[in-house]
């Protein structure tokens, strides 16, 4: 879930890696299973708080996420962060990508169906592109990005039904999905402003952040909820797939993804998450289903991709003269500041965290698991 924001661009040596080593499954169906995964998991939420208390429904996803991921850091031989500031800037991560927006949902699913979190967890984008605006001074608004907030929050009235009052609505539990999805926006903008550059790798850095989640989450846990008395199947089995799926084997399905195919394409995969959260509510949980919930969430998601369009710059040529045609020596080296470019020009902005993505998990500008994944 949480569907996190995309990772940024891999290395050279990893998308190298990537094309050359041999592919059990197509791009194709690791997209699809990534949608299935993230959309689900606000099902498997919904099934783990009728066994487990909201707080133990994160905790153990959390704990079963950071499981996986430690066995592919260790798989990889991979190499966790370095310094004390990148571990601040991972602690502060973990909580607004992870902690924070994981646990709103699974208190908002006490009493809201998951069809409902689903979408607002579409939400993301659209508060994601309100508060780049003032915290962020290279996204600069347009007409069409202006547009796409406003269809957006249309979108969500519409779900809400504000014409009839939001009658029937637990006001409650609305707020605390919305909030989720604005953690996860004030996270990705967090990440992309303090954790570029580190020089650590994605899964190195999403798998630190995840596991300082999981340890946040044990110290507040036990403070708020008792052990249960019983455990049921069916609620721990959910929420094992919550964390192993949704939180750990989902990252490693995105970044296989991104590598492939680009962050643009990878990204795609947050607009068909609340159409399967509402799918699979409907279908296996029986929730109940208006039409002004499936066609506001339509208008959600046209909102959402139109804020995530970027206006092209054209630049103008300047007149060859003998002067700028013979190339001095000393701008003939090309230097890591004309080379490289900025995260923020190439990551795909996330278009429906799980995720939390659920989620989502959280990617950082140079990296980022949104958590999310989604939620």
């Amino acid at each position: 879930m949480s569907p996190a924001a995309p990772p940024s661009p891999p290395s050279p040596s990893s998308v190298s890696a990537a094309a050359s080593a041999p592919r059990l499954l197509d791009w194709r169906a690791r997209f699809g299973a990534l949608a299935l995964i993230w959309g689900f998991s606000f099902l498997f939420i919904k099934v783990g708080t009728e066994g487990f208390a909201p707080f133990q429904v994160t905790f153990g996803r959390l704990l079963f996420g950071t499981a996986v991921l430690a066995v592919a850091i260790v798989v990889k031989r991979d190499r966790l962060p370095r310094g004390a500031r990148v571990w601040g800037h991972l602690t502060v991560a973990a909580f607004l990508l992870n902690a924070l927006p994981f646990s709103l949902f699974a208190y908002a699913e006490l009493t809201i169906p998951s069809t409902l979190a689903g979408i607002c967890n579409a939400t993301t984008p659209l508060w994601g592109m309100l508060l780049s605006l003032v915290a962020l001074s290279e996204d600069r608004p347009t007409r069409v990005r202006a547009a796409g907030l406003g269809i957006g929050f249309i979108g969500v009235l519409t779900v809400l039904g504000a014409w009839q009052g939001f009658s029937g609505l637990d006001v409650t539990g609305t707020a605390l999905a919305l909030l989720a999805s604005f953690s996860y926006a004030v996270g990705w903008i967090y990440v992309r402003r303090t954790l570029s550059g580190t020089g650590a790798s994605n899964l190195s850095l999403a798998g630190s952040q995840v596991g300082l989640a999981t340890l946040q989450l044990a110290v507040v846990t036990p403070l708020f909820t008792s052990a249960p008395e019983s455990v049921e199947v069916v609620p721990l089995l959910a929420v094992i797939a919550l964390g192993a799926l949704g939180t750990g084997y989902a990252m490693l399905l995105q970044y296989g993804v991104v590598a492939e195919v680009g962050p643009t394409t990878a990204a795609m995969v947050t607009y068909f998450i609340p159409v399967i959260a509402t799918a699979a509510g409907v279908a296996l949980l029986d929730e109940r289903l208006t039409w002004n919930t499936p066609v506001g969430a339509l208008v959600v998601l046209a909102g959402a991709a139109l804020t995530q369009t970027r206006s092209s710059r054209r630049t103008t040529l300047p007149a060859k003269t003998p002067e700028t045609t013979a190339v001095k020596p000393a701008t003939t080296a090309l230097t890591p500041e004309t080379t490289a470019v900025a995260p923020e020009t190439i990551v795909a902005r996330p278009a429906t965290a799980p995720v939390g993505a659920p989620a989502p998990t959280p990617v950082h500008a140079a990296a980022s698991a949104r958590a999310g994944a989604l939620d």
